[in-house]
């Protein structure tokens, strides 16, 4: 149990769920598979949590989602980060108002890791992630989504526990 965590993501509206999904899963079709966790909703994370606060995490997100309106997001590049053994490649939603009031919500968490918005599209080791580079910018153009929703997870195993609409 002590390698659980929940985390809070945000999540986006369909159109813009489809269009992520859509970028990631041509990476799928051209054999670039990653080790970013599968079958959940594209999003950013706002926080990371000891799975000891669910009920207290479950409260919060129905609260937040009362306060918070779901709101305008663009995506106008890609951008990659390092981690330890891997590199991450992602479409960067760009920061506004409503995200970093959103992030202060979640500002109690665990992260070792200073925040970036990111929606991640594969995460693999350094010589695959510069090869899906050009595949994902040749189809890349600037566009709007919208951020509606956030959900709780729980990892290792994955566990979907709740998602909310924002108001």
């Amino acid at each position: 149990m002590a390698d659980k965590a929940l985390y809070v993501l945000a999540g986006y509206d369909d159109n813009t769920e489809e269009r992520l999904a859509g970028m990631q899963n041509e990476l799928y079709k051209k054999g670039y598979d990653g080790i970013q966790t599968k079958g959940i909703p594209m999003h950013f994370t706002l926080g990371s949590y000891d799975s000891d606060r669910e009920d207290e995490l479950v409260s919060r997100l129905k609260n937040v989602a009362k306060t918070h309106k779901a709101f305008d997001v663009s995506f106008n590049h890609i951008a990659m980060f390092n981690l330890p053994d891997n590199q991450v490649l992602f479409v960067k939603p760009e920061v506004s108002s409503e995200m970093l009031l959103l992030k202060d919500e979640f500002r109690d968490d665990n992260s070792m890791f200073n925040w970036s918005s990111h929606t991640t599209l594969l995460i693999d080791k350094p010589e695959i992630i510069h090869k899906a580079i050009p595949e994902v910018l040749n189809n890349f153009s600037a566009f709007e989504g919208k951020v509606t929703t956030l959900h709780l997870y729980e990892f290792w195993p994955t566990r979907h526990i709740i998602s909310v609409k924002l108001s």
